[in-house]
């Protein structure tokens, strides 16, 4: 086993036994209170269950996490478009990779979507497709830090994320790495939120 192989694994089993500390704390019982995760797969309705949870706020801040519409990808852009023109005019939409910062100084009403863009964002800022030395480190320091802003926010805020752990092991090592990462990221930001949500073909599961 190689150097890199070797700090790869434990990483992994780094992240494993955090995300089982945090499932054991989860497992405790639920709070009361405004911060609410919305879980669910591709085309499931989690963003439309959020957004109709937000509607009754006259004043809501919309952070878009994920990549800004680029004109070399128009099909990224025509989703982003889509996006737009379902929230309500009177929304204030942020677009920004920052959520630990926005999170920290926003004091209305909080969307965030989505976690797994956001955390696309972050695996390309810190080299993890190109596994440069030190990126472990890196992702997690970002991570941590959104999760310690979220546990001290005491809301309303809903945050978006894709559940990744229903499907095969990805082929590719960039995918297993997004996999492994927004998997446990959505165990930290589950573990101090008030309400877990999965939302599968249209159905909303409230997750005790």
């Amino acid at each position: 086993m190689n150097d890199n192989t070797r700090r790869l694994a434990e990483a992994v089993a780094a992240r494993l036994e955090a995300g089982a500390s945090l499932l054991r704390r989860y497992g405790r019982g639920p709070q009361a209170g405004g911060r609410v995760l919305i879980l669910g797969g591709v085309r499931s309705g989690k963003s439309r269950h959020a957004e109709q949870l937000m509607a009754r706020y006259n004043h809501v801040v919309y952070v878009a996490a994920g990549l800004p519409p680029s004109d070399d990808d128009p099909e990224w852009a025509a989703r982003v478009a889509a996006h737009r023109a379902r929230r309500p005019a009177h929304w204030r939409t942020v677009e920004t990779a920052d959520l630990t910062t926005t999170l920290r100084e926003t004091r209305a009403p909080m969307l965030v979507d989505c976690l797994g863009t956001w955390v696309s964002r972050v695996l390309d800022e810190v080299g993890a497709w190109q596994q440069e030395e030190g990126w472990q480190e890196r992702v997690d320091e970002r991570l941590q830090a959104f999760v310690d802003v979220w546990q001290a926010t005491p809301g309303p805020v809903v945050a978006v994320s894709n559940e990744v752990g229903s499907g095969v092991v990805p082929p590719t090592v960039s995918g297993r790495i997004f996999r492994d990462v927004l998997g446990s990221l959505n165990t930290a930001v589950a573990a101090h939120a008030h309400t877990t949500r999965l939302v599968v073909a249209g159905r909303v599961l409230d997750l005790r």
